[in-house]
């Protein structure tokens, strides 16, 4: 059982009403190319979401319809990793125990142990692969041991309203599924990023070793496109630029949230956006847009 343990401001600072905003007095340091491309996939149809936070003062540097529920794929599997890692903090299994593979768990796209060998792994290694690959298989079989209702209790207790992980991962959703695998609010996703940063999700041991699964995501082909980093080898600083992120990604759905440290500052950042993916043109001017987003990231933390 997670004790249901809220924080009542910070709760009610996130459902108040929010203008969109960007920092810069006089044009200096703001985020206009951002509020550009992600307008312009507005007027086309889509639905977008941003919340970028300066981690030194708590300051929004931008908000985008940061309070709106949005599907965001895989980007739910980090409430998973919390809830595994509060348990290891907490000895009620050994990230040595070891997990079997099952036929039930098994599912395509993402990941690297569907096409391994080994038929059983360690939970901690487990918990490396979901960061690393954001492992299909591995979720499913983490999710088995540890059961979705505690992941949604875990969330519960951190004060996340908006954001939960729904579902196991499905080859197809029917009409008795949950419609996403997860969903969530860029504004409770950059707060929960910058928990872990701090070490305040459940505590600093169980926040470090969140942010260790997550410092292995190979996925750096939205917002953190821009930040020119080694996709296979970004756990140290690389020109003073630090990463630690985690995306999501389904058919009309990109989403990203993250860290990201550089010499003159550091901000946690959530963006996502569900657009009509009917054509390779649009799906390329959605990344284009996240891209864009990382820019400006990165213009401001140096």
């Amino acid at each position: 059982m997670v004790a249901p343990v809220r924080n009542v401001s910070r709760r009610d600072r996130i459902r108040s009403p929010r203008e969109a905003r960007h920092r810069g007095a006089g044009g200096a340091e703001n985020f206009t190319s951002t509020f550009r491309a992600l307008g312009f996939l507005g007027y086309e149809g889509a639905n977008v979401s941003a919340s970028i936070l300066d981690l030194s003062n708590g300051l929004v540097l931008c908000a985008i319809d940061d309070r709106i529920v949005l599907p965001t794929a895989s980007v739910g599997k980090v409430l998973l990793l919390i809830e595994v890692s509060a348990r290891l903090t907490a000895r009620e299994f050994s990230g040595y125990g070891i997990l079997d593979k099952s036929p039930l768990d098994a599912v395509n796209d993402s990941g690297l142990w569907q096409h391994l060998q080994a038929p059983s792994l360690p939970v901690a290694d487990l918990g490396a692969l979901v960061g690393a690959t954001s492992d299909n298989l591995a979720t499913n079989v983490l999710l088995r041991q540890v059961g979705l209702d505690a992941v949604r209790m875990r969330a519960e207790s951190l004060g996340l309203s908006r954001t939960a992980l729904l579902d196991l991962v499905r080859e197809s959703r029917g009409p008795d599924d949950a419609p996403q695998l997860s969903v969530g609010s860029a504004a409770e996703l950059s707060w929960l990023f910058g928990a872990l940063y701090r070490g305040q999700v459940v505590d600093q041991v169980t926040s470090r070793r969140v942010m260790g699964w997550l410092s292995l995501n190979t996925d750096l082909s939205m917002v953190a496109s821009a930040f020119g980093l080694d996709p296979l080898s970004h756990r140290t600083p690389d020109h003073g630029i630090q990463l630690v992120n985690k995306t999501g990604s389904d058919v009309g759905v990109r989403s990203e949230v993250g860290i990201l440290k550089g010499p003159r500052a550091a901000v946690s950042y959530a963006v996502t956006m569900q657009f009509r993916d009917d054509s390779l043109a649009r799906r390329l001017r959605a990344l284009d847009a996240m891209r864009t987003v990382g820019l400006d990231l990165l213009e401001y933390v140096n």
